[in-house]
């Protein structure tokens, strides 16, 4: 998820447009065209029955729209696109329109208290409110579902693009609580709204299936990477820098794909830069790059459980929050009484451990000697004191944003979820069951029908 308002082609509340008619890579085209090469007829006849009823003829006649919202919560993307199919190598996916809206102010602060145990208790209920955290949930999802439906249909508008040509919304959720340990992963959507408001069909709930056959239910991007973005030629670690990083390996060679979640990235540093400053985000990280790394607060906060665990792995709001921060500086001045250092100082820290946590888990992936491309997408790609120390910690690759292969940073998991979509509507597994644990592949979501 990005930050509307850090994008430099987008202003808050309003949107960008744009078109790859042209000049799209050949190596993402070839890598669409095999992903979808291997359709089985009867695992969607009854999909199938259900479009001969549409205007559609087959599943790439129809446009997709995806939606994403973030562990930031800093507000919703929406994109507007069609593919091309397994006969179409030329255009693969043709990126038509996007959109990005604020979360309202009360449904951002009433998702962000569902994100913490117990954080309800916080809330200080209006007349007419919940007053208890499952009532509180129900509320959240229809608002969040009413939120999501404007998204949709402004974009829809401000696209001239007609409901009819629209096949599916594919629309994650929000995730309020990721326990991939206790087998489970709870998005917050109420998909009927959704289908109902825009008079599209919304494929939502991608996690859950994974983990019925032992995966974690994250992350589910690596599959559309490695569909749009891979090439026998070279090794590419895509790197997303959304409230938590994540690494999708995309091999030079026939070795499985690898995808985890590295760490925290702008859900830290977001959160300290509202707390300290009148701003929502360090944009380009230049209040980062104003102060100095605490080099043994670093290797405290390096010393987090998660970094020391073995992929596969995902990780969210329950590791890594506000409440975990402040109690680690709390930890570290009683035991570094003698340091002294600034708000400016544990920004730069916080910096340099996004950086490193994510580098060092990519560097087990790159040879020197060969041909290798780090390709940065999601919100982090904007801070380029950021992407500097990323540069740093990978002498041995190119780190660019994922713009030089096609495809906007800001848009990347609008779009998965868009082709995961896709993918649910024609039978096709969505999953990687090297990247997530998974015992197999499985086709993710469930569809709500208009």
């Amino acid at each position: 998820m990005t930050n509307p308002t850090s994008i430099a082609d987008t202003n808050a509340n309003t949107h960008s447009s744009i078109n790859y008619d042209n000049n799209l890579d050949n190596t993402l085209a070839n890598g669409l065209e095999n992903s979808l090469a291997h359709i089985d007829d009867l695992n969607y006849a009854t999909l199938t029955d259900a479009l001969e009823q549409t205007v559609f003829e087959n599943f790439d006649d129809g446009l997709y729209i995806g939606m994403m919202s973030g562990t930031s919560l800093d507000g919703m993307d929406a994109v507007l696109c069609q593919f091309g199919g397994e006969g179409n190598t030329q255009q693969p996916m043709r990126l038509l329109a996007t959109r990005s809206q604020d979360f309202p102010p009360r449904l951002r602060e009433v998702l962000l208290a569902l994100c913490q145990p117990n954080g309800v208790q916080e809330l200080v209920p209006t007349v007419g409110e919940p007053n208890s955290e499952l009532d509180w949930f129900g509320w959240a999802s229809k608002e969040y579902a009413e939120f999501a439906s404007d998204v949709v249909n402004n974009l829809l508008q401000q696209s001239n693009t007609d409901v009819e040509s629209v096949l599916a919304i594919g629309c994650h959720g929000q995730t309020v609580r990721h326990r991939p340990q206790m087998g489970f992963s709870l998005q917050l959507l109420d998909a009927n709204i959704i289908a109902d408001r825009t008079g599209i069909s919304v494929v939502s709930d991608f996690r859950r299936r994974d983990m019925a056959v032992g995966g974690q239910g994250a992350p589910l991007v690596p599959a559309f990477h490695q569909a749009l973005f891979a090439t026998p030629d070279s090794t590419r670690v895509l790197l997303n820098l959304g409230g938590i990083a994540n690494i999708t390996v995309l091999p030079a060679n026939d070795s499985p794909v690898i995808g985890y979640d590295t760490g925290p990235a702008n859900l830290l540093l977001d959160a300290w830069t509202a707390l300290h400053t009148d701003k929502d985000y360090d944009a380009g990280g230049t209040w980062a790059q104003s102060g100095q790394v605490v080099e043994p607060l670093l290797n405290q906060l390096l010393e987090h459980p998660f970094f020391h665990k073995s992929y596969p792995k995902s990780t969210g709001r329950e590791d890594f929050n506000l409440a975990w921060l402040q109690d680690e500086l709390q930890k570290f001045d009683q035991a570094s009484a003698h340091i002294r250092y600034s708000s400016a100082d544990v920004q730069a820290t916080l910096t340099e451990l996004t950086a490193m946590s994510a580098s060092m888990q990519i560097n087990m992936f790159i040879n020197a000697h060969e041909n290798s491309s780090v390709y940065v997408c999601g919100g982090g790609a904007l801070n380029d004191y950021l992407m500097t120390r990323l540069q740093a910690h990978l002498p041995h690759c190119t780190v660019e944003t994922t713009a030089s292969l096609g495809l906007n940073p800001a848009w990347i998991e609008a779009v998965a979820f868009a082709w995961l979509a896709r993918q649910t509507l024609i039978g096709e597994t969505g999953n990687l069951p090297a990247v997530t644990g998974a015992s197999k592949g499985v086709v993710l979501g469930q569809v709500c029908f208009a």
